[in-house]
């Protein structure tokens, strides 16, 4: 049996670097565990400009560690803890990318240039461009390469195994034989992105799925899962539809079964529906404190979604309303693209005029603008909760961590692009860790292979009725009763898995992949029960129909125990001691003791 210090299970931003992190602290007895090197979010997704946020680097403006953590705890159901580290450790890890050879814009004189996104009070953001966590990875990938650290590939997690609440190894299928192996290790970190496979309406890319319940499974809280970001994204290639692409102006239809089309959106809301449209471009997410604003066109977009017809966004024609000209625009709207020289022509000219690339993007993927729709749904795209971790990314397992997007480190808002702070910033914290703790005598995990029905095979079918149910009842448009009566089936399905569930030999991964998505689906359901109960209508959650009444930010967040939730108040900012002779003085002592100990 293979025996390491530390397994980091995934390969996006956050599990390559809490090896590479851990390798440079001088932890060498790792390997990283993961089902396809090239798969999950990290390497295969971006937007129209995919944001890194971080403390500002440029020009004049004035910010500082507490003021940048002041606007990450702001967003309500936040950590102060989580807020500080998430400031403070933002230069040093975005630094660490530029040396790595991340491609962020710089001047002459070595500022690094920002920009303002949503939710954020200066110009903290900056990008590499559309794929700037593919850069990311891809960077991250090289430096582990470089240095040789061990890459378990093909293996599919599928028990992380304890004894006495302290983590003992992990167990894993191979996704292309079905073998099972064990593996021992002291540490593990979980880095497999966020649950993406609970939904059938998701823009994730199609190789995240997402591991949250293995945490569940080994008896990890879980914290804020009700709360999510969900937009209007293309199904069949699976891309946020923001920025450009709404400012265009593209048609949104609908088509019932017999092919009968309107333009639905004008229908509703006549000229106000093109203002409405283009603010869908800065406000891509949906947010029930504008859905009498640029959220409604979701709403409607749902709504039509749930008569059975199919939506799309037609770029070739210009939408109702623009055939006397571009006066009948708001102000914003028509500014925007008389600046842009884009007062002319139909969406797909002034989006190739405005953005070439985004017009070559679905070209790359088969996909004509010129000539084709593009299948619309209002798609998850981000979990701000996940995985309980304390200040620094534990667990309250033993040995157990958890960083990047698995992690429960936001709330009901956050800065555009703190989410890849966050991977670079929590795989860091738990390196850190990690190195400090001393080897603990690991004795050799127990695992045995659950019992499995062989048969006809059914767990794709049970997988997606699943996630068919959570996006109807269970996404931003949540029904209450609805939920209740989803929870207890899953819940069923959950008790009794083995019964319920047919396999064939070839299909474990996939069998594993139902249990694991059962379990984080389950947990979702009763967070976002308790959240209804407790709280009702806020953030991206329209509960029942109700409106938002929020006067303040949240201060409670929601914790999950399997299937059980509760609110607790959340933890003020931390103020600990910035004296610097003091912590030098501390820094000196902590170094005399590690050099005793060794």
């Amino acid at each position: 049996m293979k025996r390491y210090n530390t397994l980091i299970i995934g390969s996006g931003c956050a599990g390559f670097n809490a090896a590479d992190r851990l390798y440079g602290l001088g932890v060498r007895d790792i390997a990283i565990v993961t089902e396809g090197r090239r798969m999950g979010t990290s390497r295969n997704t971006g937007s129209d400009k995919q944001t890194y946020y971080k403390l500002s680097l440029c020009g004049s403006e004035g910010d500082s560690v507490r003021e940048l953590a002041g606007t990450l705890y702001s967003g309500g159901g936040v950590k102060g803890e989580h807020a500080l580290c998430e400031a403070a450790y933002s230069t040093r890890c975005f630094m660490r990318l530029v040396e790595l050879g991340v491609p962020f814009p710089c001047n002459e004189y070595g500022e690094y240039a920002g920009y303002k996104t949503d939710h954020d009070p200066r110009t903290r953001a900056t990008s590499a461009g559309p794929l700037t966590s593919k850069y990311m990875t891809e960077a991250l990938e090289r430096s582990v390469s470089e240095r040789g650290i061990e890459i378990i590939d093909s293996a599919q997690v599928i028990k992380i195994i304890t004894k006495d609440n302290a983590v003992t190894g992990v167990a894993c299928v191979s996704v292309k034989t079905g073998q099972i192996t064990v593996i021992g290790c002291q540490n593990a970190v979980l880095c497999t992105g966020g649950p993406a496979g609970i939904y059938e309406n998701t823009v994730y890319p199609e190789s995240q799925h997402g591991a949250t319940g293995l945490a569940v499974d080994a008896g990890a809280l879980l914290c804020n899962l009700e709360e999510w970001q969900y937009g209007i994204a293309s199904t069949e290639f699976r891309w946020n539809l923001s920025g450009t692409y709404q400012q265009v102006l593209p048609r949104y239809i609908s088509v019932d079964g017999n092919g009968t089309e309107r333009e639905f959106l004008y229908d509703a809301l006549g000229a106000d529906s093109l203002g409405l449209i283009f603010l869908k471009g800065y406000q891509w997410p949906f947010d029930t404190r504008k859905t009498n604003g640029s959220s409604k066109v979701d709403l409607l977009v749902s709504e039509q979604i749930k008569k059975g017809r199919r939506v799309y966004l037609d770029y070739t024609q210009n939408p109702k309303g623009l055939q006397n000209g571009f006066g009948i625009l708001p102000e914003e709207a028509y500014a925007y693209l008389q600046r842009s020289g884009a007062l002319s022509g139909t969406p797909v000219q002034r989006l190739r005029k405005m953005n070439e690339g985004a017009y070559e993007l679905y070209l790359d993927h088969g996909i004509d603008l010129e000539k084709d729709r593009l299948r619309i749904a209002v798609c998850a795209q981000h979990c701000n909760g996940g995985v309980e971790v304390d200040e620094n990314w534990q667990t309250r397992v033993q040995g157990l961590y958890c960083a990047g997007e698995a992690a429960g480190t936001f709330g009901v808002y956050r800065p555009g692009g703190s989410a890849l702070n966050s991977t670079q910033v929590g795989s860091l914290r738990a390196a850190e860790h990690i190195a400090k703790q001393q080897k603990r005598e690991i004795t050799d995990p127990e695992y045995s292979l659950p019992k499995i029905r062989y048969g006809e095979p059914d767990a794709g079918r049970i997988l997606k009725e699943l996630q068919r149910e959570m996006s109807r009842f269970a996404d931003f448009d949540r029904d209450t009763v609805k939920m209740k009566e989803l929870f207890d089936r899953v819940c069923g399905l959950c008790d009794r898995f083995s019964e319920k569930v047919t396999v064939n030999e070839d299909q474990l991964p996939l069998y594993f992949r139902l249990y694991d998505t059962a379990l984080t689906a389950r947990a979702v359901l009763s967070a976002m029960i308790c959240s209804a109960e407790c709280i009702g209508t806020h953030g991206s959650a329209l509960v029942d129909g109700r409106p938002n009444k929020e006067t303040g930010i949240r201060t409670t967040r929601t914790l999950t125990d399997k299937d059980r939730s509760y609110t607790v108040p959340v933890t003020p900012m931390p103020d600990p001691e910035l004296w610097f002779e003091t912590l030098l003085a501390r820094q000196r002592k902590d170094k005399k003791r590690g050099e005793d100990d060794a």
